[in-house]
């Protein structure tokens, strides 16, 4: 087999394509994925407005995608427009793999410039070509899916055109988002209404598919496998909500008296059938339509595919405890091209922003009061902010940083560099606030889920072992995401396993040299950032993650759930303190090297082969200046 070493290149505003060869040592020390996109990023000129021509979008796979157990994906690489950090964003389903099939001898497509009208770029046989799209103008991620039935595409929607900032790329018909930070908004910007790719998956050697076979049987007995096989990410809603880490009516409480009806038991209640590929990897569930009664009667089945995040973020989030409202909210952002988590919060800010007083709805150009629970308020608003149709979805659709800017309320929703946070209330869980504070794209949950180890952690659990368990977390995912495997694999899949696949593919590696894959490639990002005007500010403790939730840490699940506190007593304080969290970060950066304003070391960069990367508007650290690792005055690691 052909190990994949080139690079498509375009430029949409000379409406040219050329394929090149990728450097050799950029393909050794990053091998596809997010190690490739972050170094084509840094290779950018600093300082580029991410919505300007100049700045670059790559759609990029890694050398085994499309042989590796596990959902297929691709990466989206960019800056991104919500936090103006390196962005990368991952998507699923078949575009991933037939985009490798087409991509033939390439890891990827860097896009750069800007069209003068809507284009589409197809690619097949290793070619690119880029075809006017000005047909496709205004559709929605399934309409424009609908146009191409003999190929996979990724799009945007409304949402993407309208410059959403966190406007996703959806693929499969919407049934799969690159969903974070913006790329959606970046392909609007170039005028870039769709990617297609019209070859099949890549042909599987017997080598291969022995591997695939003997590492998917690993995956489905792991716990990550046994877990998602039970109930796929939604698996996630009664462990946050049984955890106390459950975000709920905009991050007001921690549990949610209404979970039971938003999780999988709920789900497999309505599912019309669970559709999955024979090999045990994430699913979803497809959910049957509504009764007459329900909101989601106007849902079509085929689109409404939530996964965890969806009745987190529109179901708890809002207050909402009918899992077909919160799947019906979803497949409407789906369709819009519109991240589920960012809308979500957004729509929670206007909620406490109009309880507060800090907005009128109806100065904003919205004709109906906001409140939680209200599945019908919540979608005429979303649909607001993907066409930037009212003065307040316009607003909000610059992210709850912009709009709290604007009108005040930023201790109300969380954000992170920008980025609204998922999934975890760290309130219930310290070393997810530094996985969300450090995470390299913002307030990310999918860079490290530590509150999953700290639910089980022994008492006395230290800062510097907290803060290394968050920065391993990191540089696993980090090397998974260079190869664009399933993150879920990250139990199964270490440097001997991920060298045996290369050797398989004809691409000799060392375990030993692919071990720091991951931590390299989390530092080229870090410094990446750095560049761009980022510094320990911005790994900051958000103001909203302060203060106290309602009741304290059991509010919401009834009787008995303020463990044992006398009626009528002040609520339990949980709000995180920021000088615990300060010593925290301190750890953090010592574990990594860096120095005690987060930049890393001149005598890292050495042992991580980047010596000669950094170019002189890039801040490197000294070693000196690294924070006290174990609290007696040493600074050695």
């Amino acid at each position: 087999m052909t190990v994949p070493d080139r690079i498509l290149r375009v430029d949409l505003s000379a409406g040219r394509v050329r394929s090149e060869r990728v450097p050799t040592a950029w393909r050794e020390r990053y091998v596809g994925g997010k190690g490739l996109g972050a170094r084509y990023l840094y290779d950018m000129e600093a300082g580029v407005d991410p919505e300007a021509p100049a700045n670059r979008l790559a759609f990029l796979v890694g050398p085994l995608t499309g042989h590796l157990p596990g959902e297929p994906r691709y990466a989206a690489v960019t800056k991104s427009p919500l936090t103006g950090a390196f962005l990368d964003s991952y998507g699923g389903g078949s575009f991933a793999s037939r985009l490798a099939g087409s991509l033939g001898d390439h890891l990827g497509v860097v896009i750069e410039g800007a069209a003068d009208d809507p284009v589409a770029l197809s690619i097949a046989g290793g070619e690119a070509t880029i075809e006017p799209a000005g047909d496709l103008d205004g559709l929605d991620a399934a309409e424009t899916d609908a146009r191409y039935p003999d190929a996979a595409v990724a799009c945007i929607g409304p949402a993407g055109e309208a410059g959403v900032r966190y406007a996703t790329i959806a693929s499969d018909g919407g049934d799969h988002h690159a969903g974070r930070g913006g790329a959606g908004a970046v392909m609007g910007s170039k005028d870039l209404k769709a990617v297609v790719a019209r070859d099949p998956p890549p042909e599987t050697s017997p080598a291969l598919e022995a591997l695939r076979d003997r590492d998917a049987k690993r995956f489905a007995e792991s716990d990550a496998g046994r877990w998602l096989a039970a109930g796929d990410t939604l698996e996630t809603v009664s462990f946050a909500d049984e955890t106390g880490v459950l975000p709920t009516r905009g991050w007001q409480a921690r549990r949610f008296e209404g979970a039971d009806g938003l999780g999988v038991e709920r789900a497999a209640e309505r599912a019309a059938g669970r559709e999955r590929p024979d090999e045990p990897v994430p699913g979803g569930f497809r959910i049957s339509p509504g009764d007459g009664e329900s909101p989601a009667e106007d849902a079509d089945p085929d689109e409404t595919v939530p996964r965890g995040g969806t009745p987190i973020a529109l179901g708890a989030g809002l207050g909402i405890d009918d899992f077909d409202a919160a799947a019906a909210l979803g497949g409407v952002c789906d369709r819009l091209g519109i991240d589920v988590i960012s809308a979500g919060n957004a729509v929670a800010w206007a909620v406490r922003a109009s309880e507060a007083g800090l907005i009128d709805p109806a100065d904003h150009g919205v004709d109906r009061g906001l409140s939680f629970g209200d599945e019908g308020a919540a979608r005429a608003l979303i649909e607001e902010i993907a066409s930037r149709a009212t003065p307040l979805g316009d607003a909000l659709a610059d992210g709850v940083e912009a709009a709290a800017d604007r009108f005040g309320g930023a201790d109300l929703v969380p954000t992170v560099k920008g980025m609204e946070l998922a999934s975890y209330d760290p309130r219930g869980a310290e070393t997810m606030a530094l996985a969300f504070a450090t995470s390299d794209r913002g307030g990310c949950h999918r860079r490290a889920r530590p509150v999953e180890t700290e639910a089980v952690a022994a008492p006395g659990w230290t800062p510097t072992e907290r803060a290394a368990v968050v920065a391993e977390e990191q540089d696993r995912r980090a090397a998974l995401w260079c190869l664009v495997a399933d993150d879920f694999l990250a139990d199964a899949f270490g440097p001997e396993t991920a060298a045996e696949w290369f050797a398989a593919l004809g691409d000799e590696r060392d375990p030993e040299d692919l071990r720091p894959l991951g931590e390299r490639v989390w530092t080229l990002a870090r410094l990446f950032n750095l560049r761009e005007g980022f510094t320990r500010a911005d790994d900051a403790l958000p103001e909203a993650l302060t203060r106290d939730t309602e009741g304290g840490p059991g509010h919401g699940r009834g009787e008995g759930a303020d463990h044992g506190r006398d009626e009528g007593a002040d609520p339990e304080p949980d709000g995180l303190d920021p000088e615990s969290f300060e010593v925290l970060l301190d750890r953090y950066y010592a574990c990594r090297d860096w120095d005690r304003e987060g930049r890393p070391t001149a005598r890292l960069l050495d042992r991580l082969g980047l010596s000669d990367l950094p170019d002189p508007s890039t801040p490197v650290g000294s070693a000196e200046d690294v924070p006290d690792l174990d609290g007696d005055g040493e600074t050695e690691r």
